[in-house]
């Protein structure tokens, strides 16, 4: 087994559904096992993503990444998952978490423990998904004798989603795995799976390569300022190596503009060779896997050949030789 295991493609946002079955075939075919679906509101559907890409592959492991635990029930989340598990056993991969607070303002539906709500999602979801009775209230939710009808002979892993350090220790705790953002640099990497104990991390990844590295570069650009900008308070930005910097940079105003260390440091942009080298940091950071999410768009068919043909046969032969046992 090789880069296959560690190396998986994230599509959500910037993929539009009519163009998703092809996409995910594709990176099938160039020997992406592990595909992930990105839920962004208000762009694209995580679980009727995520219900396409098992449907337009035969033997993908396919990763919802993540569902917010107040935008849906957890009874109707697990009876959804379920129905995903049985139609593709053992494919299936869920990831949960508390989700972007601006969106969930927008909604309102910010609660008022995050942690305590994710925390006592992912138990109910345990207990639905394992054929269990659910009564009673948690932080957020209400369950009156709750049971499946249909519940999945192979249940999923569910895994969470986690930037901050309170999160991140629960996710060590409690979850399967802990799916970390895209701007895992590798000095958040390091210092976030310092917290996640023994548990496999996945960081998403916003990926380019081109026989130009500014072109690559260029290609992931605006996307690493959106989400510096985004995440400015976050974990992802304050504990990288950057932190000051782009502290300064947006305590000034106006249009931010994202230097070339700033794109080396948050994504993995540039010439096969140096890319290579930007997700072997990862690896040794402590990143179990990543998930790339694939720049420019609209050259997304074009990008996944490429970093299959030219970028992830160049990682250290301790990556591509170490199997899916050792990882997840």
């Amino acid at each position: 087994m090789g880069w296959q295991q560690r190396v998986g493609v994230v599509f959500g946002s910037l993929t539009p559904a009519e163009e998703l079955a092809r996409a995910a075939k594709a990176a099938e075919d160039a020997g992406f096992v592990n595909q992930w679906f990105s839920e962004d509101c208000f762009f694209s559907g995580g679980l009727s993503g995520t219900a396409q890409l098992l449907a337009s592959t035969d033997q993908v492991t396919a990763g919802l990444g993540l569902v917010s635990v107040v935008t849906r029930h957890p009874a109707v989340l697990a009876m959804e998952l379920a129905g995903l598990a049985r139609m593709h056993p053992g494919r299936l991969r869920a990831t949960v978490g508390l989700g972007n607070e601006q969106w969930l303002r927008q909604m309102g539906l910010m609660p008022d423990k995050p942690l305590t709500v994710v925390r006592e999602t992912v138990a109910v979801l345990r207990d639905l998904l394992a054929g269990k009775v659910v009564d009673g209230r948690t932080a957020a939710h209400e369950f009156q004798q709750i049971k499946l009808d249909h519940p999945p002979e192979a249940v999923p892993e569910i895994w969470l989603g986690a930037v901050n350090e309170r999160a991140l220790r629960l996710g060590g705790q409690i979850a399967d795995g802990v799916l970390l953002s895209v701007l895992a640099g590798p000095s958040y990497v390091r210092w976030a799976t310092a917290r996640t104990g023994d548990v496999p991390v996945t960081a998403y990844v916003l990926a380019a390569v081109d026989d130009d590295p500014q072109v690559a570069r260029d290609a992931v650009r605006d996307a690493v300022g959106f989400f510096l900008q985004a995440e400015a308070r976050s974990a992802l930005v304050t504990r990288s190596r950057y932190a000051d910097e782009v502290k300064a940079a947006l305590e000034r105003g106006g249009p931010l503009e994202v230097p070339d260390h700033w794109v080396d440091e948050f994504a993995a942009a540039g010439s096969p060779a140096q890319v290579a080298a930007r997700l072997q940091a990862l690896f040794d950071a402590g990143a179990a896997s990543v998930g790339l999410w694939l720049f420019p768009p609209e050259r997304l068919t074009e990008q996944i050949g490429r970093f299959a043909s030219d970028v992830l046969p160049r990682l250290a032969p301790d990556v591509a030789e170490r199997g899916v046992d050792d990882i997840l």
